[in-house]
């Protein structure tokens, strides 16, 4: 990537799939937008750019990626894929932006581990410009999602009224639908799980409450 492709990639402003850090200063927290972005759709990670978009850069880019990499290694679980890249800003080499690119990953979900004292961290998933704390609901989507197995169930009486409350309101909430179907959480997610994972359904995870909605038909 040369400096008038990072120019305009920082144009387009943060995003799902697009992360600003100024400096590797607190790299677990920085982890814990690395781990978004493998749970999700996978993003680019740009050191050395302010939220606002300008483009300072880092003086001392190694020192940046030394960080960061070490964080890498040890704060996520199970590891994430990566590549990075320096972008110098001038010729020099004076001031440059540290690049990383972080795949999309078939082992999620992922895990953000606050420090290296216990294995036990969160998972975290990418909506809009943020990373957000992903609810059980999500980790079970995102752990059955990588499997490529068919998907049969029945539908029962609980499903069947999901799907009519669905064609008349947009969407519906975990706990509405205990309410809707008098099944348990445990019971309810399950459905809404298998909703998802068989596309009939769709979820917008959320930092309140995780909303799901009927997947729209395409006519061709």
């Amino acid at each position: 990537m040369e400096v008038k492709d990072l120019y305009r990639l920082v144009r387009k402003g943060e995003g799902e799939t697009l992360e600003f850090k100024r400096k590797v200063a607190h790299p677990e927290k920085i982890i814990k937008e690395v781990v978004a972005f493998a749970n999700t759709k996978g993003g680019d990670l740009l050191i050395g750019v302010d939220d606002s978009g300008t483009i300072p850069g880092v003086k001392y880019a190694d020192e940046e990626i030394f960080v960061l990499n070490k964080a890498l290694f040890t704060l996520c679980k199970p590891k994430v894929q990566f590549k990075y890249r320096v972008i110098p800003l001038d010729d020099e080499g004076s001031r440059a932006v540290v690049h990383y690119e972080i795949a999309e990953s078939k082992k999620k979900p992922h895990y953000a581990l606050p420090d290296l004292s216990t294995d036990r961290g969160k998972a975290y998933v990418r909506v809009l410009d943020k990373s957000i704390q992903a609810s059980k609901v999500v980790r079970n989507i995102l752990k059955f999602s990588n499997r490529k197995s068919a998907r049969v169930f029945a539908i029962e009486e609980e499903e069947r009224a999901l799907l009519k409350y669905l064609e008349q309101h947009t969407f519906i909430t975990l706990s509405e639908f205990q309410k809707l179907s008098k099944l348990n959480k445990f019971k309810a997610s399950k459905i809404l799980v298998t909703l998802v994972l068989s596309n009939i359904l769709y979820i917008k995870p959320s930092d309140k409450e995780d909303i799901f909605g009927l997947v729209p038909i395409v006519n061709y």
